[in-house]
This record gives structure tokens, C-alpha cells and sequence, in this order.
């Protein structure tokens, strides 16, 4: 085994992807180790780690797997200049504009996440507020037997 390529569970610990995680992202065509031990092991690379990452920081904005795989497919396409195979201009188009859509998605989903996480901390604010108040009501023994005052 190279330096380069890694077994699934380093990558499992690195990324903090439970290993079934990681092998579903392969049965479901994410992401497919570069290789293989003589011993049949996952093998993978920096490149196929960068991409279950993605995938990870995807999942909590609640992209599906279709849209998982759409948006790794568009920097598949854009990546290709790299290889020996260039995609044409028009594919290149449309995979710029996919990830231009899916940048914008993500920000949408950012905005919608803020907002839940401010009205989720008012509340909290506004049960700690709750808390102390009755509990100031019972050390200066406002609060009688039988819960009322």
C-alpha cells in the first residue's frame, strides 16, 4: 500500500464518517475508493477524501443524494481539464452553472439555518430567563406547599 492511499478506517476516524457511512456513499455511486489491497481493503486517496467530505458538509443542509451526486458529477466535469479527456465548453457551461446553483442553494440553506438557530436560542434565552425567575420566586419563598403562591 502507497503512502498515498489510506484504509477505510483511518479515513472513517479522519473525517468523523462511521465506516457503514462511507460504504454506503459507495454502494450508492458517491464515492469509490481509488483502490484496493491485495487483500481486498478500501483504498483511498486525498481526492477521494476531499469528496466524502463534500459529501459530509452536504448532508446537514439537507442536500439529497441525487443532489449529492449531481453536484459531484459538475466538479467531476469541471476537474476534467486535469485529465487526459477534456469535456467541451458546453459541458463545462453547464457544470459551471450547476455549481452556481448549488452555491446558492447552499446559502439559501445557510440563511434558513441562522434564522432556525435564532429563534432556537430565544427560546432557550427565554426558558433561562424562566428559570431564574422561579427560582428566585423559591429562595425568597414566594413559592408555598402544593406549587402555588
Amino acid at each position: 500500500m502507497g503512502l498515498q492511499h489510506k484504509q477505510i478506517g483511518e479515513v472513517a476516524e479522519r473525517i468523523g464518517l462511521s465506516l457503514r457511512t462511507i460504504r454506503y456513499y459507495e454502494e450508492v455511486g458517491l464515492v469509490t475508493p481509488s483502490a484496493r489491497s491485495q487483500g481486498g481493503f478500501r483504498l483511498y486517496t486525498e481526492s477521494d477524501i476531499a469528496r466524502l467530505q463534500l459529501i459530509k458538509r452536504m448532508k446537514p443542509l439537507g442536500f439529497s443524494l441525487d443532489e449529492m451526486r449531481s453536484l459531484l458529477d459538475a466538479l467531476d466535469t469541471l476537474d476534467a481539464g486535469h485529465d487526459a479527456e477534456v469535456p467541451d465548453e458546453g459541458s463545462r457551461g453547464a457544470a459551471l452553472d450547476r455549481l452556481s446553483m448549488f452555491e446558492s442553494a447552499a446559502e439559501e440553506r445557510c440563511e434558513a439555518l441562522r434564522d432556525q438557530l435564532a429563534m432556537a436560542e430565544e427560546f432557550a434565552d427565554s426558558l433561562r430567563r424562566e428559570v431564574r425567575r422561579q427560582q428566585r420566586g423559591v429562595r425568597s419563598g414566594e413559592v408555598r406547599a402544593g406549587g402555588t403562591r
